[in-house]
């Protein structure tokens, strides 16, 4: 029963035990987390058990078999002794997880594990076995039970140990049995990170509304279906992100749905419109896998040509009023649709009783604005996410949070299924809701407009001078975006201005370096980015100001000549061969732009110019016979 490998905790921890059982939680209920392999695992069978119950659960009346449970028992029971001798009647919690692949590899059988905690002894055993449920047995798979082991090592001195029952004979199959040199190399560290932070999450873990298996199942079978939209992508959007995340969020959708029907008896697939739907995937996959809705955003995109007439899609601008009321569909879907966001719920509210939501908020907008903070014990996201589940509830309805699997730090979701009062009561709740959407307008000093949309008469909704909601304009003051994109990262600064800003920040940089000796290539001092600003005219930082980012957006896209970390500036030395994967340069490679150091730094460039990949002249220029794409959100 040997000890195959060790990690130690930074000395002094203070997480420690409390944080090896959180640590242990993470890899018990979410294995995916390490092993990329994996879509998951479900757990049942929780209860606590004694060698007797471990006996009926695994014994199967074979010699082989008994002398086996000896061994395991022995194993269970090794190591240091606890403190205290066991007073429990069932010394350890026991579960079953079962592994759920991303790709079924295993066909009809399935990966199971007994996992025994032992609380007294800090120990936690894995006990893979397979199950033959036609002829009733269980087996363990003896070569492959291991142990972890959190071992005091005195003067507040931690280490976590990986144990195996036998070392002989390890069985991987890449999937739900990794190679034992990776527990060591993989496993060990991140749970002992883990246990190190201790940290508990502010948001659910990830598919808590969904069966894991439905999920991993349906995500495999679309995503070979519209893999192929990655190789015809249009946009000059990432399309290895936005396909699959939108495939994810369509499988969350249509599992949740299929949910739904199971749960009410429902036959009909629900209809849906998404509010804000970008480039449209999303309606695409949902109305191809069988459900009638359709988009609508305010700037058309070139992919929309690309799905053909069954997708609907549809260019407008969404103003929250009575012209916007969806009554006939089941679903309205939010998905990153930035100032609608908090409208959603009040749009599915007030469009029919039965109407549901779904929301991934992303970017931080109030009703009439931009969302502002209140609290500080929380972190931004999540005081938003809060926010937007106060509107919820306020409208009225019974919301649920989860949090997706896709490529984006915004992966928290939040859905309304249900309503929390009679479909009797919705005059009163309506007027619930228009007080707090008025209180929101109030708070935040949002000045009210009038909409070229909406040709009702000003009303504010609930109060004495409206008592007929149906005509009223409830959204007065709300601002839907301008249906043509604003560029504001500096890229669309005057040339003269952005080459005066570089050439002022770097003389100043290289003036702060006195001790430099005469045959030393000048790098220069570091300025903070608020002394920096302090160096430029206020006419120059107030149009800086108009761009997002301002002045430190400006620096970091001139990463040529500047370095930007944690606040501030320094000159770039490009001889750093870790500054960049691009350096040096290959024989033949393209020079599209001119070196900044061979033109302003009064040394020159520090690389020669056959190892420098920006052209020291105009003779050196090599540019491509193609444009370039760039990369940006839409």
């Amino acid at each position: 029963m040997p000890k195959i490998s060790e990690a130690e905790f930074p000395s002094g921890c203070k997480s420690l035990p409390e944080g090896f059982w959180s640590a242990v939680e993470v890899w018990v209920k979410k294995p995916h987390v390490v092993n990329k392999r994996l879509c998951g695992a479900t757990e049942t069978e929780s209860r606590d058990v004694d060698s007797d119950d471990l006996r009926k659960l695994l014994d199967n009346n074979d010699d082989e078999e008994e002398e086996l449970l000896q061994d395991v028992f022995q194993f269970l029971c090794s190591g240091d002794s606890p403190a205290h001798t066991h007073q429990k009647d069932k010394p350890w919690s026991s579960t079953v997880r079962t592994f759920i692949p991303k790709v079924n590899c295993y066909g009809a059988k399935q990966q199971k594990e007994v996992v025994l905690k032992d609380s007294d002894r800090q120990h936690v055993t894995f006990l893979p076995f397979e199950e033959d449920s036609a002829a009733g047995r269980v087996s363990l798979k003896k070569c492959n039970i291991y142990q972890l082991r959190l071992c005091s090592k005195g003067c507040e001195q931690w280490a976590l140990e990986l144990h195996v029952l036998t070392s002989d004979g390890w069985f991987s199959d890449g999937v739900a049995y990794p190679k034992l040199p990776w527990l060591s190399s993989d496993l060990l560290p991140k749970l002992v990170r883990w246990a190190a932070e201790c940290k508990s999450s502010e948001f659910k873990s990830t598919l808590s509304l969904l069966p894991v298996e439905k999920y991993s199942l349906t995500y495999q079978r679309l995503k070979e279906k519209y893999k192929s939209m990655v190789k015809v992508w249009p946009e000059v959007t990432d399309p290895e992100k936005f396909v699959y995340e939108d495939v994810a969020i369509a499988t969350y959708l249509l599992v949740l749905w299929a949910e739904e029907r199971a749960a009410k008896s429902l036959t009909d697939p629900q209809s849906f419109v998404d509010l804000g739907c970008g480039n449209g995937l999303l309606v695409h996959i949902l109305t191809n896998e069988g459900h009638p809705g359709r988009g609508i955003d305010v700037r058309r995109r070139r992919i929309w040509d690309m799905y053909g007439p069954r997708t609907e899609l549809e260019e407008k601008a969404i103003t929250p009023s009575e012209s916007f009321l969806f009554p006939g569909t089941d679903w309205l879907i939010g998905n990153h649709s930035d100032e609608l966001t908090p409208w959603i719920p009040v749009i599915a509210a007030r469009s029919s009783y039965s109407c549901r939501f779904f929301v991934l908020p992303c970017c931080f907008f109030d009703f009439y604005g931009k969302y502002q903070r209140r609290q500080c014990r929380k972190s931004q996201y999540k005081e938003y996410i809060d926010f937007i589940a106060e509107v919820s509830q306020v409208c009225g309805f019974d919301t649920e949070e989860d949090c997706l699997r896709i490529p984006s730090t915004k992966r928290v979701c939040l859905v309304g299924k249900s309503r929390t009062y009679k479909q009797s009561d919705e005059a009163e709740i309506d007027q619930s809701r228009a007080s707090y959407i008025q209180s929101r307008q109030t708070s935040t000093g949002a000045a009210v407009q009038r909409s070229g949309v909406r040709k009702s008469r000003d009303c504010c909704h609930g109060s004495a001078e409206c008592d007929d909601t149906s005509g009223c304009a409830w959204g007065d003051g709300f601002r839907p975006r301008n249906g043509r994109e604003t560029v504001r990262n500096c890229a669309a600064l005057p040339r003269d201005v952005v080459d005066g800003v570089v050439l002022k920040v770097a003389e100043a940089l290289l003036g702060m370096s006195e001790g430099t000796s005469s045959g030393d290539w000048n790098k220069g001092g570091c300025l903070s980015v608020r002394e920096v600003a302090a160096l430029l005219q206020q006419e120059t930082l107030q149009l800086l100001k108009n761009e997002c980012g301002g002045l430190q957006t400006l620096l970091k896209n001139n990463h040529q000549v500047f370095k930007v970390e944690g606040g501030t500036v320094r000159i770039r030395d490009w001889r750093d061969g870790t500054e960049s994967r691009r350096r040096p340069a290959v024989p033949g490679a393209l020079k599209t732009r001119l070196c900044w150091f061979h033109a302003h730094h009064p040394q020159g460039c520090p690389l020669q110019e056959q190892n420098c990949t920006f052209a020291h002249g105009p003779d050196d220029l090599r540019p491509s016979t193609r444009p370039l794409k760039k990369l940006k959100k839409i």
